[in-house]
């Protein structure tokens, strides 16, 4: 430890030093020296060196070093934390613009990951102090330093309920609301500049970063946030003010949306860059956020349809927040198209058919029966419905034929089939009639209705949805069957599928029912003649193996719920054999009728 008279000699020495001939010793004892008042409280005597007139030359040059251990001792909140502040001030009006940046970059890049919230809060207001002290590189400083910054928030974690962000255990709500001043006087020198002469390339490239910034926020960490317009939580205002930023700095949201040429620009990969757009068009379209600068003259149609490849971003992920905001997207893209209007053309066009029919058709379909969130899955039916209802007759046909062929789901496919039968009816109404649900082509759904995948060995328990769905529309369509008999080459077809269908379906039952009733017997046998111990071990390994119902293995079930699915099996084959023998009924008395 150096003693008093020392450290005056050494601060004289560097009162008589020219910059340039200051060693890199001399900047460590300096920095030694201010950490070593620092920790020894006499901050007040730090902040008088700094402050005295005779030491500016001194400060301008090595005073950037001691800059991280001021901000550190405001992060601790030491009790002479207004003496920290000051000297810090008094640092940023002093010191060289750039230098400091550096150091603070420096700061940023090397922050405790246990004090993110704490250290940039600290730090936002004097590094804007420098920032607007720059001229030269100012845009390319801003944008850097706006990179580091959300680099370093994206390691906290975003609050998703309304508990979590009232706590902000980890901090990052109040930084997002601090990012908002501290952008703000670099979004008014791009609002001046637009509002007067062209602007120089360094104003672009100051816009430029801004967009970025905004760009990043809406990927992260608003769209792993829950934002509604009734709750103003601190993120919501955050959303807010980034798409108010966003048409300060003049960005046509269309381009944004549907034609950008931002990509190029933005240094994120395609899929985050996809992500950000999926945001921004939910907190426009869902929320309405600045709604009023979105152009009125865009069809619902091609909104929707430029919309599906960010509805498909967003329901591809397994993120309760992301999978709220794909749905609640399509939802609304939806709402304003006209029922029964769609026409197939948008279904060929790359976005759609690479969207609804194949992409977003098996997104859907795994919020529909993956997702363990039930409000999630019943919102994915309710969309799944929206969507058939804007379609017309010749795209709900396709549409269908899809879904039948692809699905490979017997709850989704019997769910089809519904639709069909409505479809079905709807056609036979006056002024409805059309060949997709009535013709030709209705014969062609009808295959794929009247399809057992497996043949005689299909696992009718776990088809069952679709077969007893697939009877119900046989055994409705043979009773409001006067419109299709008007076409005998249908109607011959018709008849000939569905008896093809039924002897096959027989044969599925008659081989169904006699396992199920073996397994049944056995299965009530062993709980007569084994402990429950023995029986508990042996299960695993012994009975029903190759039966699955709602992808659980029924051997791996207990005794007493095996003993009721078994049973349920055996009364549901029993319904399937009582629809046939009614189908078989109506055909005979239509018959009858004729003759």
């Amino acid at each position: 430890m150096m003693n008093e008279d020392q450290v005056k000699e050494i601060i004289q020495r560097w009162r008589n030093t020219q910059e340039d001939d200051l060693k890199p010793e001399d900047y460590q004892q300096f920095k030694t020296l201010g950490s070593a008042c620092l920790s020894e409280g006499e901050s007040q005597q730090l902040l008088k060196f700094i402050q005295d007139e005779k030491n500016q030359v001194i400060v301008k040059s090595m005073g950037c070093v001691i800059l991280a251990p001021l901000l550190n001792e405001v992060v601790k909140k030491a009790k002479d934390l207004d003496q920290y502040q000051a000297a810090i001030t008094h640092l940023t009006r002093t010191c060289r613009p750039n230098e400091l940046l550096d150091s603070m970059l420096e700061i940023i890049e090397g922050i405790d990951p246990g004090a993110i919230s704490e250290t940039i809060l600290a730090l936002l207001p004097h590094l804007q102090s420098v920032l607007l002290q720059l001229d030269e590189g100012k845009a390319a400083c801003v944008g850097s330093t706006l990179s580091a910054l959300q680099k370093q928030l994206s390691r906290l974690p975003v609050p998703y309920t309304e508990q979590q962000e009232e706590a902000d255990e980890y901090g990052l709500c109040r930084c997002s609301a601090a990012l908002t001043p501290f952008t703000e006087p670099f979004v008014e020198e791009v609002k001046r500049t637009d509002g007067n002469c062209a602007a120089t390339a360094e104003d672009e490239e100051l816009k430029i970063e801004l967009l970025k910034f905004c760009m990043r926020s809406l990927r992260e960490p608003l769209l792993e946030a829950e934002l509604k317009h009734d709750r103003k939580s601190p993120l919501w205002l955050f959303a807010v003010e980034i798409m108010v930023t966003l048409s300060a700095l003049k960005e046509p949201l269309p381009g944004l949306l549907f034609f950008s040429s931002l990509r190029k620009n933005i240094l994120m990969d395609n899929n985050q860059f996809k992500e950000a757009r999926a945001c921004l068009a939910y907190l426009l379209f869902v929320q309405l956020i600045t709604i009023d600068n979105f152009p009125a003259v865009f069809s619902h149609v091609f909104i929707l349809q430029c919309n599906m490849e960010y509805i498909s971003q967003l329901l591809s992920s397994k993120k309760e927040s992301h999978l709220l905001k794909g749905l609640a997207l399509f939802t609304k893209s939806l709402e304003r198209v006209q029922d029964n209007s769609l026409p197939v053309s948008l279904l060929d066009l790359k976005s759609f058919y690479s969207v609804p029919q194949a992409r977003q058709a098996a997104n859907l379909r795994r919020v529909l029966t993956d997702c363990p969130i039930q409000h999630l899955r019943e919102s994915g039916l309710q969309v799944f419905q929206v969507f058939i209802n804007k379609l017309d007759a010749e795209a709900k046909h396709k549409f269908f034929r899809c879904m039948l062929k692809t699905s490979n789901h017997a709850g989704i496919e019997s769910y089809i089939i519904k639709n069909i039968r409505n479809q079905f009816e709807f056609s036979m109404k006056q002024g409805n009639a059309n060949d997709w649900f009535l013709g030709t082509e209705f014969i062609s759904l009808m295959r794929l209705v009247l399809r057992l995948p497996q043949g005689a060995e299909t696992d009718l328990l776990g088809s069952m949805d679709k077969v007893m769905e697939s009877l119900n529309l046989l055994r409705y369509v043979l009773i409001r069957d006067e419109e299709l008999r008007t076409n005998e080459d249908v109607w011959e077809e018709l008849c000939r599928t569905k008896e093809e269908y039924l002897k096959m379906l027989r044969v599925c039952i008659s081989i169904s029912r006699a396992y199920y009733s073996s397994e049944l017997k056995a299965l009530r046998e062993d709980q007569k003649l084994k402990a429950k111990e023995a029986r508990d071990a042996a299960r695993s390994t012994k009975l029903v193996k190759s039966i699955t119902v709602k992808q659980e293995k029924v051997s791996n079930m207990s005794p007493e719920v095996q003993h009721q699915v078994l049973q349920s099996a055996l009364v549901t084959f029993d319904l399937m054999e009582s629809l046939i023998v009614r189908i078989e009924e109506i055909t005979e008395e239509k018959l009858n009728k004729l003759n």
